[in-house]
């Protein structure tokens, strides 16, 4: 039995591979429409019924990133330790900044004005990550590897602001909120300090 494609569907994928590359390797401000539309060898009018502006665009590529970042953080499977799986997270998501890095220049450009539809992949992205080390929390409570906790949830999220903070606290201006590629390995290390002295006070 054959399969269907919608060709539309194909159009936005190729536009959204496109768009990504170009975003990727000059950034949200020195990419075009025109480009885009060149490089997928479609007129601009077709591109702008796709989608209706360049920062549309950005956030449609950035779900998908999104989304692929998700698939990528619950498929880790079981952890050994619970130090293991918050080094696991905060490790996953350090080389994924990087390996992105330039695609979020529009971060930087917008970090006092993100449109509401980039805060809501933000959010989603950050309650998967409470989510999964909650149940992290929880088995090695049923473990009794550590004690009881009330709201596992509660105390993950309380440790990722913690780890907000080291990242801004690395900062000489501290209006800036997305780090310089040549910070991230010194946050890094920060935020896995913190997790160890975290995790050892979850255990005592």
């Amino acid at each position: 039995m054959s399969i269907f494609v919608d060709p539309q569907d194909i159009k936005k994928e190729k536009i959204l591979e496109s768009a990504y590359n170009r975003f990727l390797h000059y950034g949200y401000s020195k990419t075009t429409m025109n480009e885009i539309a060149g490089d997928v060898s479609m007129s601009k009018a077709l591109l702008y019924y796709y989608f209706p502006d360049k920062s549309q665009l950005y956030v449609a590529v950035m779900q998908k990133l999104a989304d692929d970042y998700l698939k990528d953080l619950r498929s880790c499977g079981e952890f050994s330790s619970l130090e293991e799986a918050f080094v696991s997270q905060l490790t996953h998501k350090n080389e994924f900044i990087l390996t992105n890095y330039n695609f979020f220049d529009f971060f930087r450009l917008n970090e006092q004005n993100l449109p509401d539809e980039i805060w809501n992949i933000i959010g989603h992205i950050h309650e998967a990550e409470i989510e999964q080390l909650a149940n992290c929390i929880a088995n090695e409570v049923k473990k009794g590897i550590i004690k009881p906790v009330d709201d596992p949830k509660a105390i993950v999220d309380l440790l990722l602001d913690a780890l907000h903070g080291v990242r801004v606290s690395t900062f000489s201006q501290k209006k800036a909120h997305f780090p310089k590629k040549e910070q991230m390995d010194e946050i890094h290390q920060k935020r896995l300090q913190l997790v160890k002295i975290f995790v050892k006070g979850l255990m005592n």
